[in-house]
């Protein structure tokens, strides 16, 4: 397993290299990492519904549509991503949800799963997953509120326009949050959460290495973030009609 400490915060950038690991890399993949403030919609989401288009002017947020399915999400430096990806024709994607209760049980945080695999301390959401495959490879990712500004998820995702009704596109499922930091025993900073992360899948992984992007894969990256994932026509036109 090769852990990836992606330091970058443009989430296209960030974007885009889960889907370069997972069409082009073979390894087993966790990857951590963080945006700046922005909002993550699903692939199949009619942005308008999900996104409040003014808050986001006002704020100058980045909206990024992402390749896997799933509701939209507010990122900012107080949330942590956890990016699973690996060679499977067998997936369970609930065993990575165990994982991420044991990552928190190890810092005092007793997480309940629900059926979404959604993470919550006392029914109070601090963590929300999607997942898509890619021929014999699967993607799994999850937000962990750890010190997340509350007040601007929660704007942010207030949409003025109604949900549409169809089949078509995937409405987000809203929930009251909390973060993760307040349900400590004994607070840690995000840089010393962080650090816990790392030495978690690092110790808990048999035959686990870090891993840097190369040049070539910073090259890779690139590229897709500036033809794809950075642009108009993906992030606000892809199923919005």
């Amino acid at each position: 397993m090769l852990f990836i400490n992606n330091t970058i915060t443009s989430p296209y950038f960030n974007l885009s290299a889960e889907e370069y690991m997972l069409k082009n890399m073979d390894e087993s993949i966790v990857m951590m990492w963080q945006n700046e403030p922005s909002i993550i919609i699903g692939k199949n989401q009619h942005l308008a519904s999900e996104v409040n288009e003014e808050f986001v002017r006002e704020k100058a947020l980045k909206v990024v549509r992402r390749f896997s399915g799933g509701g939209a999400v507010y990122h900012d430096l107080g949330n942590l991503n956890i990016t699973f990806i690996e060679s499977s024709k067998d997936i369970d994607f609930m065993k990575y949800t165990k994982q991420m209760q044991d990552l928190l049980s190890m810092i005092g945080i007793h997480a309940i799963a629900d059926q979404r695999r959604a993470l919550t301390i006392d029914g109070l959401k601090i963590s929300g997953s999607a997942q898509c495959i890619h021929r014999d490879r699967a993607m799994y990712h999850a937000t962990l509120l750890f010190e997340s500004n509350l007040e601007n998820l929660i704007v942010a995702l207030n949409s003025s326009e109604k949900p549409l009704n169809d089949k078509k596109h995937v409405q987000s499922v809203r929930s009251t949050v909390t973060n993760i930091k307040d349900h400590m025993a004994v607070p840690l900073s995000i840089s010393e959460f962080k650090t816990s992360v790392k030495e978690f899948f690092l110790t808990n992984n048999n035959e686990s290495s870090t891993y840097t992007f190369t040049n070539s894969d910073r090259k890779a990256i690139e590229k897709l973030a500036d033809e794809k994932y950075s642009t108009t026509d993906w992030n606000f036109h892809k199923n919005n009609k």
